[in-house]
């Protein structure tokens, strides 16, 4: 039962493609939040500029 858990390769595989993952999950995240940030921006600034114009 041992040999068959140390010889599997298949926890060391898992752990390999998670922590692959990981910054990929990470960077993704914060190009999110970064564009999140500037498309809030940009909606705020054309709804004051439409209540500058007296729309």
């Amino acid at each position: 039962m041992f040999r068959r858990c140390w010889g599997s390769r298949r926890g060391a595989t898992a752990i390999g493609y998670g922590l692959s993952a990981a910054p990929v999950a990470v960077a993704a995240t914060s190009a999110m939040n970064g564009l999140g940030n500037q498309l809030g921006n940009s909606y705020r600034s054309t709804a004051a500029k439409i209540s500058a114009a007296g729309a």
